[in-house]
């Protein structure tokens, strides 16, 4: 193939929709051991935003091309590449820049899909979901009917816990923010599901008959994450994946004096690092039949073409969006 492609770049950091800039660049060919992969979706992450905000803890050499996430099918092969196919669909690595058209990857860092998932949902799996499947496994020895419990319950993240939470058998309370998501989380399998106050230590031993509450899931931080660590069992974990509130965790002594609470965190990235690829396909099996049976498909509140770079992270910024932002590629 002769033809460019497009390529969103940011040569310093700073506000996403000022910094960005797209850019066209020769056709990619692959190494021997590479493919290269014409990438079909890619969505907009706040990760993503604040590795462009110079706020993430990775900071790629500049310049650079953002995007943790994508999915893209198989175009070309290198010399060298075996057990894979022109025309497979792959999930892409998290370190590539994903906000491209297409890219070579080595072969042996790409995720094969099965054909029955949609590129656009298998673009979204390797974040939210895989975060949502690690905080269900990870940390606290869960079994059927026991009780969990999540702030920020709407967002991508918190509907993947639901699902997955669901489908194991374990039950959640969802702590949201507005009262117009209730319905919407019952919908999808919540079995609890309130607005976020001062009175919530109550309203959740109200609706969940005193249950013990064994694990919590925190991604919000400050007054949210103080109100679900006071929902706990004594020796219970609540894990940190997220700070929405930029707002640091408060932790009264007693809670760990007399609860004896655990306070961990999880990121998705160091995760897959330290993984081997069995453990990663292990995991990636599980969420693959989940969204097979028509699970984790995330959300999207509107697509973007890669051209209309600035307009997509500008709408991915805003707040009480029904959905993710994504860029779709026109094939």
């Amino acid at each position: 193939m002769n033809q460019n492609i497009k390529a969103v770049v940011y040569e310093r950091h700073g506000n996403p929709a000022e910094v960005l800039r797209v850019e066209t660049r020769p056709w990619p060919k692959p190494a021997a051991d590479e493919v290269v992969v014409q990438i079909r979706a890619a969505p907009i992450n706040p990760a993503d935003l604040n590795a462009i905000e110079g706020k993430y803890p990775v900071r790629p050499e500049l310049p650079a091309t953002p995007g943790f996430e994508g999915a893209g099918v198989v175009v070309d092969l290198g010399s060298d590449v075996t057990g894979m196919t022109a025309g497979a669909l792959v999930i892409l690595p998290h370190n590539l820049g994903t906000w491209r058209e297409a890219v070579a990857v080595k072969a042996s860092d790409l995720v094969a899909v099965p054909p029955e998932i949609e590129p656009v949902h298998a673009a979204m799996l390797k974040i939210n979901p895989m975060t949502a499947w690690r905080l269900l496994h990870d940390y606290v020895d869960l079994k059927s009917d026991d009780w969990l419990i999540q702030n920020a319950a709407n967002s991508a993240a918190g509907r993947a816990v639901i699902q997955i939470a669901n489908d194991l058998g374990y039950k959640t309370v969802n702590v949201v923010r507005r009262a117009e998501l209730i319905d919407e989380l019952r919908s999808e399998g919540s079995d609890v599901v309130l607005n976020d106050g001062e009175n919530l230590r109550e309203e959740v031993k109200n609706a969940t008959s005193g249950a013990p509450i064994r694990l919590g899931l925190n991604a919000v931080g400050g007054e949210s994450a103080l109100r679900l660590a006071n929902c706990l069992a004594p020796g219970s974990t609540m894990v940190t994946f997220g700070a929405m509130s930029l707002q640091p965790l408060k932790i009264p002594n007693g809670l760990l004096i007399f609860k004896d609470l655990r306070f961990c965190g999880i990121w998705i990235n160091k995760w897959y690092d330290n993984a081997t690829m069995a453990e990663r396909m292990d995991a990636f099996r599980a969420l693959f039949e989940m969204a097979k049976r028509g699970l984790l498909k995330t959300k999207v509140e509107r697509a973007y073409p890669i051209s209309e770079a600035q307009a997509a992270v500008r709408h991915a910024a805003q707040g009480k969006r029904s959905g993710k932002i994504i860029f779709s590629f026109e094939l």
